[in-house]
Parts: structure tokens; C-alpha cells; sequence
């Protein structure tokens, strides 16, 4: 394939009418419809839209990756240095991909082969299109993982995509889109599932790469902070069709169309909560009640919880180390409240819920409602446990697929005897209209649904109980902005009609600004600062919380873009040898209530 320069006054890639159909038993379904729009040299053009909007599905066009016979592009022209890239063949197409457009997929671990290692995955990307020995394509190998800032490429080479953290494999995958010197990338989503340090660096690295390259971004994403972050133009999408274009600027400051408000509106904004005490819904305030005043009676009282997981090795598979999950928690929750835990992943926030839960093994005491759970045996937990129910992070996973989700709803209440008959189905009706569904939607499949459904559906399950706790496990982070704030809203006006409490464990500073009373930072399975959520927010005293408010995203392109450090920070192990005795970082009071790490 011959490609030509592009004059300077030209776009690098222009994108004509693109028609995107995919096949149903009703006949073909349009998913991009008529999307139109320019890619210059060196800039970033970020595509932006809830799921479902097209964003990805375009992508996949323009390399024509799209799952055929399934799906096809219909119609349209996408000319690359003046090639249409629909009009050409399959090995036309191969030299494409990579040497020309390289792509970031959202997931990096199912990008990578598990049973590769990842210097065997990035020299075939290399040696792909430029024939080299083997030792040329190392070299190559270790080059591009030093550019994307991995500490010890030489070990990282040896090693298999699950030794790493979700951001080094996210940095493996953008050090094999540039293998080829691409110029342009193609980033889908490539940090909804990261948490806001490790996003920060990585955007912070594209942007030092697009700097030092020259190379064109398309960036999809539903994450209006990272719009503002990086975009010079933004195209939004709604039902496949482009609603609205433009320099990132006029976006923000003057939308033009109602959807794009609305995306704009849904996005919580680290700091507009300063100077009030209570959680404040995303919907007009007129629309909800008025925010409750949590109890002073402690509903879940936890003191000294420590979760720790034994490694084993040899012949014997005896146990050779340890790890330190969770390590002296003391804590507790009122009634009507919502504590929010925050903090990077591997820092024992899950752990500490599924605790709650007597999900794993743990020691140390947890009471909830004035009843010891510990050396409960599964039976005795039976009614603890109607008291304490979980809303996951992926409510496709936690639910099953071979059910209606009426009868998942229905669970509960059948196991613990509560409901049976008419009664039963007036219940699970009732639980439908509370989260905001139809109760017709009863006879459907999870499949059925979308996300955001999914997780209503989800609460709705929690709620069958009439639970006095909720533990609410990353219920948000996979959601659109605008269906984030929707079940963000019902979690409130739940709260404020029964006075249910929230253990809400979250890594979005933003969010967790907007819900939370008190707020708990974790690092390496401790506190390192705990207080309410002002105190927190407004004047917070350990450097940990400080570096986890500067890396959220702004959603204000008019801000001076960050420099924030791109260098991967390693984050310490928590594995430790047997016979290891922690030291525990004590909490020391601040003032009004306000704790410390010493």
C-alpha cells in the first residue's frame, strides 16, 4: 500500500457519511449513522457519548476490526493521506494497522494473551511489519516499554500480563500501538477502569507522547473530566449520530444541544460541595427530599479488623508468605449514614466489605445493630445478614443470566421465608416502581437490560430485605454520567425516606465528594485518614489524600492542563513474609473529630 504525505493544510484523516450496520433477526440495524468529521496532525479529538452511542463501534470501522458478517460498514469514506481506508484489501489493511493507526482497547487484560509473556507480545508487534533478529526486536522491546515509563523493562519482559498492575498493562498496550510509529491512536475508553492516579498518568503520557510524536488521538470516552483534559475538538454522540462538534471550548462554555447540557450537568465536580455539611443529589433539588441528619446510634460497629490471605509454595503447597489484606480497621457507621471508603486498587477496600459480609475469613470484631458477627456459624449469620446486604461493581456478573430478574429479586425473600405467593409478587412489583422500573420488566433477562438497568435492578435485589446496611462496591464506576447520577439519586432519596446506611467504596474523589458524610482514605490495608467529608475535601491533612484529590480530572478545558508525573510509581506489595509483624499506622486526632496517620 503506497500512502502520500499530507499537506499541512489538510486533515490527516477525513471521515465522510460513515454508515455502520450491524445484523438483527428484525433486518440490519444502523449503529453510526452519517458521522462526519476531520483529524489534523497533532491534535486530539475526543468522541464522547453514553454506551450505546456509537463511540466504539466507530473506532472499530475505521480499522475495520468490526465482527463480520455481523456487522459492516454500509456506507461513507474515511480517507487516510488519501486512500479511502473502506475501499481497501485485506494486506492493505494489515500494513494499516499498526504501521498507521495504532489502537488502545479499554481492557488491557483481555487485550493481552495470558499465557504469553509480555516481551514475547511486544516483539511480535514489532517484528510484525519491520523484519529485525531477535535481538534488534528486544532492544526495540525494551526502548518502547523505558518511553512509556516502566520501571525494569528487562523484568517486566519476563513477566506474564497478570504479574502486572492494571496500569503498567495499560502502558504494555499503548508501548505496542506505538511499535509501529503510528500516526494516529485510537484510544477506546483506555482509563474507565483505572483509578484517578494511575488515569492521570496516563493520560499525562499520552499527551507527552502525542508532544513528542506528532501523532494524531482520537480518544473515546464518557468521562467529560478527561474531555477537558485532553481534547483540542469534541464530537459528541447520541444513537449513533453525531449531536454536536466543536473546538473543546465552545463545548463546554456554550453547548448548543440539550444532550450535551445534560452530560455536562451529570458530571460531578470535585469542589462544588465546598462549604456544605450533607450529601446533594444531581437532580434539581427540588425534585428530592430534603437531605436526613444521620442518627447517633451506631448501626455497624468494627474494631481491629485485620483480613490476611496465606500464599502457599512448594511440594507440600505449605504456607511460604502472607498477604496482608487488611490490618487493624476500627470503625464504625451511624444510622443513616453513608461512609465512603476511597482509595487506589490492592488498598483492601473491597476486602474490608466482603469482611462485612462474612464473604472471608477474618478476625478482630464486627457488630452490627448491637450483634457480634464473629465465630457466627452460616446459619447464625442468616439473619445478620438481612441486615447487611451488597450492590456489586458489575451487575451483569452478579446476576444470573439463566434467571428472569424478577425471580432475583424475589431470592431473598423466598430464602429467608419473608414472602410467598401474591404477597410475593406485590413485593418484588413494589421493589420495581422504587428503583425506577416497570414492574412488566419482571419477565426480561439481565441480557435484556442496560447497565444502568442492570444496576437498579441490582439495588432492587438489596432492598428486598429491608436492609439497615447497604455496602455499595464500585456501584458506579463501570456507568454513563448520566445514569451514574441517576442511581446516585435513588441511593439518597432511599436514604432519606428509610434512613438505610451506605459503606459506599469508591476510587472517584468526585463522587464519593457528592454522597458521603464521612469519608475513610486506605492505603496498604490501613487508614491514613478518616473524618467527615468537608474535612476531607476542604482541608485535608495526610499527603496520600492530597495526591488522590490532585489527580481528579476537571471537567474545565479553560484550566491550565496538569503536568502530572507520568513516572509509574510502585506501589508497594502487601505480601509479607511469615512470622511479619505489621506496624499499625495510628490515627491521631486532628481536631474535631478529624484523624491522622502519625
Amino acid at each position: 500500500m503506497t500512502l502520500t504525505s499530507v499537506p499541512p493544510s489538510e486533515p490527516l484523516l477525513s471521515v465522510r457519511g460513515l454508515v455502520t450496520q450491524v445484523a438483527t433477526p428484525r433486518g440490519a440495524k444502523t449503529v453510526v449513522d452519517g458521522l462526519s468529521f476531520d483529524l489534523d496532525r497533532g491534535k486530539t479529538l475526543c468522541i464522547a457519548g453514553e454506551s450505546g452511542s456509537g463511540k466504539s463501534m466507530t473506532a472499530l470501522s475505521l480499522v475495520q476490526l468490526l465482527p463480520q458478517p455481523m456487522a459492516r460498514v454500509a456506507g461513507g469514506e474515511a480517507l487516510f493521506k488519501g486512500r479511502d481506508i473502506f475501499a481497501l484489501k485485506d494486506d492493505d489493511l494489515r500494513t494499516l494497522r499498526g504501521r498507521e493507526i495504532g489502537m488502545i482497547f479499554q481492557e488491557p487484560m483481555t487485550s493481552l494473551n495470558p499465557v504469553l509473556t509480555i516481551g514475547r507480545q511486544l516483539t511480535e508487534a514489532i517484528t510484525a511489519q519491520r523484519p529485525m533478529t531477535r535481538a534488534e526486536a528486544t532492544a526495540e522491546a525494551l526502548r518502547l516499554l523505558d518511553q512509556v515509563q516502566i520501571p525494569d523493562p528487562s523484568r517486566r519482559l519476563k513477566q506474564y500480563p497478570h504479574e502486572l498492575s492494571g496500569g503498567m498493562r495499560q502502558r504494555v498496550m499503548i508501548a505496542i500501538a506505538l511499535s509501529q510509529g503510528p500516526d494516529i491512536l485510537i484510544a477506546d475508553e483506555p482509563t474507565t477502569a483505572l483509578d484517578v492516579t494511575v488515569q492521570a498518568q496516563i493520560l499525562s503520557l499520552i499527551r507527552h507522547l502525542q508532544k513528542e510524536r506528532g501523532t494524531a488521538v482520537i480518544m473515546i470516552t464518557h468521562d467529560m473530566g478527561v474531555v477537558a483534559e485532553m481534547a483540542d475538538d469534541v464530537l459528541v454522540m447520541k444513537d449513533g449520530r453525531m449531536v454536536e462538534h466543536g473546538p473543546v471550548r465552545a463545548i463546554f462554555d456554550a453547548p448548543r444541544e440539550a444532550y450535551t447540557r445534560m452530560l455536562l450537568d451529570a458530571v460531578p465536580k470535585l469542589g462544588e460541595m465546598r462549604g456544605t455539611d450533607r450529601p446533594k443529589r444531581a437532580a434539581a433539588p427540588s425534585a428530592a427530599l430534603p437531605a436526613i441528619k444521620p442518627a447517633k446510634d451506631v448501626i455497624v460497629d468494627v474494631a481491629d479488623l485485620t483480613v490476611r490471605f496465606d500464599i502457599k509454595g512448594g511440594i507440600l503447597q505449605r504456607p511460604v508468605s502472607r498477604v496482608h489484606a487488611v490490618e487493624g480497621l476500627t470503625f464504625s457507621i451511624r444510622r443513616g449514614e453513608t461512609l465512603a471508603l476511597v482509595g487506589e486498587s490492592g488498598c483492601g477496600k473491597s476486602t474490608t466489605g466482603k469482611a462485612l459480609m462474612n464473604l472471608i475469613p477474618w478476625s478482630g470484631s464486627i457488630r452490627v445493630d448491637g450483634r457480634e458477627t464473629s465465630g457466627l456459624s452460616r446459619r447464625a449469620m442468616k439473619p445478620v445478614l438481612r441486615d447487611v446486604q451488597m450492590v456489586f461493581q458489575d451487575p451483569y456478573a452478579s446476576l444470573d443470566p439463566r434467571f428472569r430478574v424478577g425471580d432475583l429479586v424475589a431470592e431473598p425473600l423466598v430464602i429467608h421465608g419473608i414472602a410467598s405467593g401474591s404477597e410475593l409478587k406485590d413485593r418484588v412489583e413494589y421493589l420495581f416502581r422504587r428503583v425506577g422500573l416497570s414492574p412488566e420488566q419482571a419477565n426480561r433477562y439481565p441480557h435484556e437490560f442496560s447497565g444502568g438497568q442492570r444496576q437498579r435492578i441490582s439495588i432492587a435485589r438489596a432492598l428486598s430485605l429491608s436492609p439497615k446496611v447497604i455496602i455499595a462496591d464500585e456501584s458506579v464506576s463501570a456507568l454513563d454520567v448520566s445514569i451514574q447520577a441517576q442511581v446516585l439519586d435513588l441511593l439518597q432519596d432511599i436514604q432519606n425516606e428509610t434512613g438505610i446506611s451506605y459503606l459506599f467504596i469508591s476510587h472517584d474523589m468526585a463522587v464519593v465528594e457528592q454522597i458521603s458524610h464521612r469519608v475513610a482514605v486506605m492505603y496498604m490495608g490501613q487508614f491514613v485518614e478518616l473524618g467527615t467529608r468537608r474535612q476531607i475535601f476542604e482541608d485535608p491533612k495526610h499527603a496520600y489524600t492530597r495526591q488522590l484529590l490532585a489527580a481528579v480530572p476537571v471537567p474545565d478545558p479553560r484550566r491550565e492542563r496538569r503536568l502530572y508525573d507520568a513516572n509509574v510509581r510502585e506501589i508497594k506489595s502487601p505480601i509479607r513474609p511469615l512470622g511479619f509483624v505489621p506496624q499499625y499506622n495510628a490515627l491521631e486526632d486532628a481536631g474535631d473529630g478529624h484523624l491522622v496517620a502519625g
